[in-house]
């Protein structure tokens, strides 16, 4: 059904809705079983091709693989060819001189595993699992898949995002598919977390936690990501966590069903206190027990029985 994965756009309402369902069978299929692996995707071979550091998603991807018995190659940039200077082409071309049937490409530049997807250098499915400030698609598919556990139906529910915008490419990819799927997306944080154009998304934007808290269904937290930041986008952390913080007073004006979450890892005492981080509402450590069930999902959907070949295209520098 899938051929790549390259953003959340990419995908209709039924398609979304049948990677979380095709998600929902996987946890059935696997969730207390001592032995989980399937036999899908015997004799395929998933490439992890990771540019940056990212332990948590690469081994979610490298479990979900293994899970459907796909063989894996974990590829990282560090200690590789590419520290030395290799281009995205010609590791690509490797890749398909490999064998490589799917490629799950997390990179540093926006757009880079579009380039991979389209270029004639590889014919593999390819996932982006997240490029630059851009998206990271299965992020927003698990958190959808959460929501949805708890929730149920999203169509016309209210979901808070909270945190830095600017930075980061989950909230992107979570308003882009949480809208497909009907919910009412809010995004809040300050001005200078805020990228250009965010007027067009399909959200509301307010500077207001306070204000947007109380009719919320779920609330989603995000990680203030100073690593990306050269310049000076809030006076101090303390200033940020008492504007933008979730601290157990603002937890106590969201709706008793209210869940909160967050796609780690966790700035604790800064954008989430540690009270709320651990309260029994909170679903974050849920969420990354459904990244695999999710990307277990993709990866099938994506390659059992497509007829991918592995060697490189034309050459579309």
């Amino acid at each position: 059904m899938i051929r790549h994965l390259l953003s959340a756009a990419d995908l209709s309402h039924e398609e979304a809705t049948l990677i979380l369902d095709t998600a929902d069978e996987m946890a059935r299929l696997t969730e207390g079983r001592a032995v989980k692996k399937l036999p899908t995707l015997r004799g395929r071979t998933v490439v992890n091709l990771f540019f940056e550091d990212s332990t948590r998603t690469r081994t979610s991807f490298e479990l979900a693989a293994k899970r459907l018995s796909a063989d894996v190659i974990n590829f990282s940039a560090k200690g590789s060819s590419v520290s030395k200077g290799e281009s995205l082409k010609d590791t690509a071309l490797t890749l398909a001189a490999m064998g490589a049937d799917g490629v799950v490409v997390r990179h540093s530049a926006s757009g880079a595993a579009y380039r991979l997807a389209t270029s004639g250098w590889i014919s593999a499915n390819v996932l982006n699992a997240g490029d630059g400030t851009h998206e990271h698609p299965t992020q927003a598919l698990l958190d959808a898949f959460t929501l949805r556990r708890h929730l149920g139906d999203l169509r016309d529910r209210d979901v808070v995002i909270v945190g830095d915008v600017l930075h980061g490419r989950v909230a992107r990819s979570n308003v882009l598919l949480l809208a497909t799927l009907g919910a009412r997306v809010t995004l809040v944080a300050p001005p200078t977390l805020l990228p250009l154009g965010v007027e067009n998304w399909p959200c509301e934007v307010t500077y207001d936690l306070d204000a947007a808290l109380p009719g919320a269904d779920a609330v989603m937290m995000l990680r203030v990501q100073r690593e990306r930041m050269n310049a000076a986008f809030f006076p101090s952390a303390r200033e940020y966590s008492r504007r933008y913080g979730l601290d157990a007073r603002r937890f106590s004006s969201l709706p008793e069903d209210a869940i909160v979450l967050h796609p780690g890892p966790m700035n604790r005492g800064m954008e989430i206190s540690a009270d709320v981080a651990d309260n029994e509402r909170s679903v974050i450590v849920e969420q990354v027990t459904n990244g695999v069930y999710v990307r277990m999902a993709v990866l099938y959907l994506m390659l059992a029985g497509s007829g991918t070949g592995s060697a490189g295209g034309e050459d579309a520098a």
